[in-house]
């Protein structure tokens, strides 16, 4: 039982770091721009308006803050442990120092969730915009290779293809319209989905400085559309769409009133999954005691103020109910009636979604790779390409498994499965702090948490709060977990390196 909790020593993590075979290439500003690149994307461009509208109403300004608030204490935890641990695993090789091997492997396996399964929610959201984009120069996807396999979709008279729900009919019936009568198709296969994430994995491959390159140009795409959309949203602003700014409790619990601003926030919560992507960089990064918490921090900061100046302008612009869409931004645009905005937003939401996507890619193939360095995985998940210098097999596979999911699965199906395993995740690094400044006070840390008997408590209960609105979520991970478990005990403890 003993050997479930055996410790990989920071002496040794530190060793393994300074001889690693990974290319130290990036600087503070890439690794700023890799947290961007991974924060600003669905989120902003998909969720904002949907949590709006089913939960908060304008007062989702307020769930923004309450999960930047949680991800604030994260990230101060994550800074600390990058700033002591500068390797590619993250919150895995964390937890391998202070909690023991069998924590890491469930640190490993929920950071699957996080980044494999978040990287294919995002392809399933810049598929819809990818599609969009192509209509509007009469290039047409049939809506049976442009959604989740087995979704049923009817064409709707001047709104396109829409899922068949309850909510749908019931509002085709109310306007008279007789719902047999419409064309209707069953979807194979989300092949736009797919084929990003296929160029992603491609790219990806043949290196972390050109990845990192695409994305920097990519994050000054989206940035400016979004700075773009809020000068311009603001001299079109209603006041009457923020009243009630806090709509009153429908009865039930997490739509609308308090109750829904806290279920906002867990739903919302998808919107800031990536600062922590910096940390599996840090083997890559130039002066990783210094640059991983500056980039962890920094955007983090610059993140949380887009959020809520977009989400402030989006409820202004048009009211909160009709913003429960795929695309609430462009919604808001088309308000405007300003046709060169509503292409600017489209484009800047593909760019912006293919950054997330790359940076979500890149985060999952490194936590493979120091898990395979470990032996907790296959060898295969640690070979490097001779002339890339990247994991390569690793990347593949990743990248296959990732785009398989993605062109079968609904983005309703994923979104709370990544904010629970991200918010699990959050909470351990949070423990992981305070155990290790008790256990090993001396160790060099080039970056402290402010008060390191209080914010690592803050982070843990802030996260269980926002876990306490996914609970009917956290039944549907115990097959996971079990399979999870079942990996571990048949291969990994086998071949670990460290028992070995």
């Amino acid at each position: 039982m003993n050997k479930l909790f055996i410790k990989k020593p920071v002496h040794l993590i530190q060793q393994e770091s300074q001889r690693g075979e990974l290319k130290r290439s990036l600087s503070a500003l890439n690794l700023v721009s890799l947290g961007i690149g991974c924060i600003i994307g669905t989120g902003i461009f998909v969720m904002t308006g949907q949590a709006a509208a089913q939960f908060a109403g304008p007062a989702i300004i307020l769930s923004f803050i309450m999960a930047g608030i949680c991800c604030a204490f994260a990230a101060m935890c994550y800074a600390e442990l990058a700033s002591m641990l500068p390797v590619s695993g993250s919150a895995y090789s964390y937890a391998y120092a202070s909690l023991g091997e069998i924590v890491a492997w469930i640190m490993g396996w929920l950071l699957l969730l996080e980044y494999g399964i978040a990287g294919s929610t995002v392809a399933v959201g810049w598929s819809g915009y990818m599609v969009s984009f192509l209509n509007d120069f009469n290039i047409h996807i049939s809506p049976a290779w442009s959604a989740a396999t087995g979704m049923h979709l009817i064409q709707v008279p001047g709104s396109g293809w829409k899922e068949v729900t309850d909510e749908l009919i019931k509002d085709l019936h109310a306007h008279s319209v007789v719902v047999e009568s419409l064309p209707a198709v069953t979807a194979i296969f989300n092949l736009p989905a797919a084929l990003g994430l296929s160029v992603v994995t491609m790219l990806l491959i043949l290196g972390v400085k050109e990845s990192a390159t695409v994305n920097n140009v990519i994050v000054c795409i989206k940035v400016t559309v979004i700075v773009l959309f809020i000068g311009f949203g603001l001299f079109y602003i209603n006041p009457a769409n923020w009243h009630p700014f806090l709509p009153a409790n429908t009865g039930e619990y997490g739509h609308f009133g308090w109750s829904g601003v806290l279920r906002g926030a867990g739903y919302i919560f998808f919107a800031y999954v990536g600062f922590e992507a910096v940390s599996t960089a840090a083997q890559e990064a130039k002066n990783p005691q210094r640059d991983v918490p500056i980039g962890i921090i920094a955007s983090l900061v610059i993140c949380t103020i887009l959020y809520i100046l977009v989400s402030l302008v989006l409820t202004g612009i048009v009211k909160y109910d009709t913003l429960n869409v795929p695309d609430p931004i462009a919604v808001a645009v088309d308000a405007i009636h300003l046709p060169w905005l509503a292409f600017v937003v489209k484009v800047g939401a593909i760019c912006g979604l293919s950054s997330v996507m790359l940076v979500l890619m890149y985060g999952q193939t490194r936590i493979f790779y120091t898990m395979a360095k470990d032996g907790l995985l296959p060898p295969l998940f640690s070979k490097i390409h001779p002339k890339f210098q990247t994991p390569w097999v690793n990347t593949i596979v990743v990248g296959v498994i990732s785009a398989i999911v993605a062109g079968m699965t609904p983005i309703e199906a994923l979104g709370d499965l990544v904010n629970l395993g991200t918010l699990m995740a959050f909470t351990i690094i949070c423990f992981t702090v305070l155990y290790m400044r008790i256990k090993e006070p001396n160790l060099d840390r080039p970056f402290k948490v402010p008060y390191p008997k209080v914010t690592p408590i803050l982070g843990m209960l802030s996260c269980g709060l926002l876990i306490s609105t996914l609970w009917a979520t956290f039944v549907t991970l115990i097959p996971y977990f079990a399979l999870g478990f079942a990996i571990y005990f048949a291969y990994g403890q086998r071949h670990s390196k460290l028992r070995q």
